[in-house]
C-alpha cells in the first residue's frame, strides 16, 4: 500500500474508532454508578468490569487466529463492530443489573470480535509511515471519540437526569459508526495485502521477547483499575456529583487521546524505553483517584487516561515490530488475551479490596505495575527476534 493510500486508510479507521468510542466509552463513562443505582455493590462492579475485560481480551486469541486461519479480516472486524454498537444503546432497556452486566460483557465481547484483524489491517498500512506515528494517529483520533461521549452523556444527564435516555442517545454515534466501517471496507478492500497461510506456525514460534513484553504489560493491567469502579468510588464516596463523572472521564480520554500521538512518536525514536518513566508516573492514578478529593481526583482520572492511551498505541505498535508479518493476527489475540486475563484478575482482586481497605487497593495497584518495569528494561536490552 503506497504510502498515501495508507494514511488514508488510518485516518478513515481514525473516523470508524472516533464515533465507537463517542458511543461505548459514552456508555462506560456512566456504567458503574448505573450498576449501583440498579443495586450492584463494589464488589460486583469490580466483578463484572473484570469479567467483561477478561471476556474482551481472551476470544481476541480466538478471533485474532482465526483471521490468521481464513485471511477474512474484514468479515470478522464487520460482525465484532454490528455486536459492540447493538450492545451500546440497548443499555436502555436493561431494568436490572445481571441484565446491565450482560449487555455490558456482550459489548466486551464485540471488541475482543473486531479488534485483532483491524489491528493487523492497521499494521501493513501503518508500515508505510512508522508504526508508532500510525497508531499513534489512530489512538488520537479514537480518544478524541471518548473524550466527546462522556461530555455528551454527562449533558443528557445534566439535561434530563436519566441514565436510559444517556444510553438511547448513544444509538446515533453507534448507528454512524457501522455507516463509515462499511465505507471503508468499500474503499479498502483488502489492506493487509496478500497474506500467507500460517496455519502450521505453533504459538511457540513466537520471539522470547514478545513473551517477556506480554508478562510485563501483564502486570500493569493488573495493577490498573477500571474506570467502573473508579467512578463507583467517585459516586460512593461523594467525591464527584453524579453529573460530573463522564466529564473527569472525558478528561481522562483528552489525556489519553493527547498522549497517544506524542508517545507513538517516542515509541519511533526511542522504542520500549519510553514505557518506563511513563509506567512509573501512571502509577499515581491509584492514590489520586481513591485517597484524595474532588481535585486530586481529577488529576488521578488524567494520568489514568494517559497510562491507557500509552499501552494503547504502543502495545499493537510494539508487537507488530517483534513478530512475524504472518504472526501477527496469533501474536495480537495471544498478547491480549493474556493482558485481559491479568485485567480481569486485577479487577476483582481490586473490587474485593475496596470492599476490605482502600488504601490496599492503592499498594496493590502501584506495586503490581513498578512490577513491570524489569520486563520492559529486559525487553529494551533484547532487540526483536532474540
Amino acid at each position: 500500500m503506497e504510502k498515501s493510500r495508507a494514511l488514508k486508510f488510518i485516518v478513515m479507521f481514525g473516523l470508524v474508532s472516533l464515533f465507537a468510542d463517542f458511543a461505548y466509552e459514552g456508555s462506560r463513562s456512566i456504567t458503574g454508578p448505573y450498576l449501583a443505582h440498579l443495586g450492584a455493590n463494589g464488589a460486583e462492579v469490580g466483578i463484572v468490569a473484570g469479567f467483561g475485560e477478561l471476556l474482551g481480551y481472551v476470544l481476541r486469541l480466538v478471533s485474532g487466529r482465526l483471521s490468521e486461519r481464513t485471511g477474512k479480516f474484514w468479515p470478522i472486524t464487520l460482525f465484532g463492530y454490528v455486536i459492540q454498537m447493538a450492545a451500546v444503546p440497548a443499555l436502555a432497556l436493561a431494568g436490572n443489573w445481571p441484565a446491565a452486566a450482560l449487555l455490558i460483557v456482550v459489548e466486551r465481547i464485540g471488541k475482543a470480535t473486531r479488534n485483532p484483524p483491524r489491528d493487523v489491517m492497521l499494521s501493513h498500512a501503518a508500515k508505510e509511515i512508522g508504526l508508532g506515528l500510525a497508531f499513534g494517529i489512530h489512538e488520537a483520533m479514537d480518544q478524541a471519540g471518548a473524550l466527546i461521549g462522556p461530555l455528551a452523556v454527562a449533558a443528557v444527564l445534566a439535561a434530563k437526569g436519566s441514565y436510559q435516555m444517556a444510553f438511547a442517545v448513544l444509538l446515533i454515534p453507534a448507528g454512524i459508526t457501522l455507516a463509515l466501517l462499511f465505507l471503508t471496507r468499500l474503499k479498502f478492500p483488502k489492506p493487509e495485502g496478500q497474506m500467507e497461510s500460517t496455519s502450521d506456525l505453533k504459538g511457540n514460534d513466537l520471539p522470547r521477547v514478545f513473551w517477556v513484553y506480554l508478562a510485563g504489560a501483564a502486570l500493569v493491567a493488573a495493577g490498573f483499575s477500571d474506570f467502573s469502579l473508579m467512578s463507583y468510588h467517585f459516586a460512593k464516596a461523594g467525591v464527584v456529583s453524579a453529573n460530573w463523572i463522564p466529564v473527569f472521564y472525558a478528561v481522562a480520554m483528552g489525556t489519553s487521546g493527547a498522549g497517544s500521538l506524542a508517545f507513538g512518536k517516542l515509541f519511533d525514536k526511542t522504542g520500549i524505553i519510553v514505557l518506563v518513566p511513563l509506567t512509573i508516573i501512571a502509577t499515581l492514578f491509584a492514590p489520586l483517584s481513591f485517597l484524595g478529593g474532588s481535585t486530586a481526583v481529577l488529576a488521578g482520572c488524567a494520568l489514568w487516561g494517559m497510562g491507557m492511551g500509552v499501552h494503547e498505541s504502543i502495545i499493537p505498535a510494539a508487537v507488530a515490530a517483534m513478530v512475524p508479518v504472518q504472526r501477527r493476527p496469533s501474536a495480537y489475540g495471544i498478547f491480549t488475551a493474556g493482558y485481559g486475563v491479568f485485567w480481569f484478575l486485577g479487577s476483582a482482586v481490586s473490587g474485593i479490596l475496596y470492599d476490605i481497605s482502600i488504601p490496599a487497593l492503592v499498594v496493590f495497584s502501584m506495586a503490581t505495575q513498578l512490577a513491570a518495569i524489569p520486563f520492559f528494561l529486559w525487553v529494551r536490552k533484547h532487540p526483536a527476534g532474540a
